[in-house]
């Protein structure tokens, strides 16, 4: 899918930005306990340089607009979705911090999936992931590149909320029981510039081999 670089791009584009690279020692990284054995690791900035990767996967990925069901007719999902290696070839940054993250999580993530939010009207709702629920104690790591979004999480079944500003390299990781027992979203917003969430998750658990 061909589309039309934003600001944030042609700044970048225009004055060079930083090569992008990473932390492997995760130095800074904090975690959160919500409860009942859900938990959120915190790294602000973990990728210094993040504008540069943030072009690089937007122009060099193909993106797909889905479409979905809602009450009586089909709508466009409001932001666009690829994956790694399938829909481009990404760069060898992402496959770098995977390996970090399986590493100190001890835990092997698939490969990474991509959601592109381009202004402030794309968006997602309120979700656990799909793939997290599969397991007691699923990770799905979050690197946001671009623009800063609020990043919501809340109980399923009502309580306390809560916010992040979210974005410009952060690293967020949800883990536990945090995908079955807490929800997070992105809500629409008036204005904002391209964002580009890189999304990491465990793999599903082996279903038992029949004897």
């Amino acid at each position: 899918m061909s589309l039309l670089p934003f600001s944030l791009i042609r700044q970048a584009s225009l004055f060079g930005a930083e090569e992008p690279s990473y932390d492997p020692a995760l130095r800074g990284l904090e975690r959160t306990l919500l409860g009942a054995g859900a938990w959120i690791d915190h790294l602000p900035e973990w990728v210094r340089g993040h504008e540069s990767l943030l072009e690089i996967l937007w122009t060099t990925t193909r993106w797909e607009s889905q479409r979905r069901p809602m009450y009586d007719r089909i709508v466009d999902v409001p932001r666009l979705v690829a994956s790694l290696p399938e829909d481009g070839p990404g760069h060898p940054l992402v496959t770098e911090m995977t390996a970090t993250l399986s590493a100190h999580y001890g835990r092997a993530l698939l490969p990474a999936s991509l959601a592109a939010y381009r202004n402030g009207r794309d968006s997602v709702a309120f979700h656990g992931d799909r793939l997290g629920r599969a397991r007691q104690d699923a990770i799905v790591a979050i690197i946001a590149l671009g623009a800063r979004r609020r990043f919501l999480l809340r109980p399923k079944g009502g309580g306390r909320s809560r916010a992040l500003d979210f974005g410009g390299g952060d690293l967020l990781v949800m883990g536990g029981t945090c995908q079955r027992t807490w929800e997070h979203a992105i809500p629409k917003v008036v204005h904002a510039d391209l964002r580009i969430s890189v999304q990491l998750r465990s793999a599903p658990p082996e279903p038992p081999v029949e004897s």
